[in-house]
């Protein structure tokens, strides 16, 4: 149950006034020091992946990671792509594990951010999958730092006017808005533009988004919740604080290895993570978040199935065929074929098709790279066959190994 439909999690808390934390992972480190303070905040939280930061790290390998401290996890989780360049960035964000989109389309005209939010929600909502939108830039030279060259141009305010048609003809379930912050470190003091804010939550009324919420001032950040702010998105502190760390092990002991250079990182990250819960609102918020969220759970499209008129080497090369055009369809997060250990069973040969939301059922059966391998390929040769889609739900916690807390 801890991972949990985003779409759920946010509207909970923009309708009880608060706001649960987009907080990103680089490292192993990082997934470990965000799951550790949601849990000792019994906090909802939401692991952000940002797509210029894949160049740090595999995102495919620190995505599995992070489902699998999700599901561990004693509260409730989200897991959310976010700035995505490509639409194609969406889908394997998506055919991933993650269950919150985001394709970063602010730079664009209005006119092209609403066609290409548009076609993400369209293909997001087909796999149960909530999407952000986002109206306005906010830009980062104003800010030194990493940041600062991933949002180049100026930073463009959300128009109030604009807002309402761009939620109305996306269909986006919230919507991150320009109103004074930025990426990355900040030179002097944020300046926020509450009253425009408050004006687009009066006009939208669905969950806002703020991106560079490192830096701000509690009273600030309780202006935001006031005015329809549901999640927080919050990096550069944290890479801040771990910098610190490491520098600070260097300058203890500058003879230690990796291990050595990292000590005190995870508890460094939970401290501020932990502090940033409880000024939000989210703090104390898992019990209640749980019961009123669906679970994020998969489902498996099971086929068995015997063929007729085709050798072994053909059935081979059906089966690989299928994996490669199968897989690539949205909401598919992996394609496995298998042939019977027992000569004698009576169905030899199966699919097994995961799912990542039961709303997949539907759209994967009507997309056309399935009815034309379908039709074309598969159907002709397995007439024997039997179809069952299951939804499973997994007890990781009960193979959970020993904690090495304390080693």
């Amino acid at each position: 149950m801890p991972l949990v439909d985003m779409r759920d999690m946010l509207n909970h808390a923009y309708h009880n006034g608060y706001a649960v934390g987009g907080f990103e992972p680089v490292s192993l480190e990082f997934v470990e020091a965000i799951i550790q303070a949601a849990e000792s905040c019994r906090a909802p939280v939401i692991l952000n992946f940002v797509e210029f930061h894949f160049q740090h790290f595999d995102f495919e390998l620190l995505l599995a990671t992070a489902e699998k401290a999700a599901r561990r996890a004693t509260v409730p989780v989200a897991l959310h792509l976010d700035h995505g360049q490509t639409l194609d960035s969406v889908v394997r964000a998506i055919n991933f594990g993650c269950n919150g989109v985001m394709l970063d389309a602010s730079h664009a005209a209005f006119p092209a951010n609403v066609a290409l939010t548009r076609k993400v929600v369209e293909t997001a909502h087909s796999c149960g999958v909530m999407v952000e939108g986002e109206l306005g830039y906010d830009a980062g030279v104003q800010s030194v730092g990493e940041e600062n060259a991933s949002h180049v141009g100026e930073t463009s305010l959300t128009a109030i006017e604009e807002a309402k048609a761009f939620v109305e003809r996306t269909g986006v379930d919230c919507l991150a808005v320009s109103i004074g912050t930025v990426h990355g470190h900040v030179r002097g003091r944020t300046k926020l533009d509450i009253e425009r804010l408050k004006r687009i939550n009066e006009t939208v009324k669905i969950p806002l988004v703020v991106h560079g919420g490192s830096g701000l001032s509690d009273d600030q950040y309780r202006k935001l919740i006031a005015h329809g702010v549901a999640r927080i998105n919050y990096y550069t502190a944290l890479a801040d604080i771990s910098g610190d760390r490491i520098r600070a092990n260097v300058k203890n002991n500058g003879h230690d290895g990796y291990t050595g250079l990292v000590k005190g990182l995870r508890e460094a990250i939970r401290i501020e993570v932990e502090r940033c819960m409880v000024v939000w609102g989210s703090a104390g918020r898992a019990a209640e978040v749980i019961v009123r969220c669906q679970s994020w759970e998969p489902v498996e499209h099971l086929i068995i199935y015997n063929v007729e008129g085709a050798d072994d080497s053909q059935i081979e090369t059906m089966m690989a065929r299928g994996r490669d055009t199968l897989s690539q369809i949205p909401g598919v997060r992996r394609v496995s074929t298998g042939s019977a250990v027992r000569g004698q069973s009576k169905y030899r040969f199966s699919w097994m098709v995961q799912f990542t939301h039961p709303k997949v059922i539907d759209s994967y059966r009507e997309h056309p790279n399935h009815a034309a391998f379908a039709n074309q390929v598969f159907r002709p040769i397995a007439g024997d066959r039997i179809s069952i889609d299951f939804l499973m739900t997994e007890n990781i916690r009960s193979r959970q190994i020993a904690s090495n807390k304390g080693h």
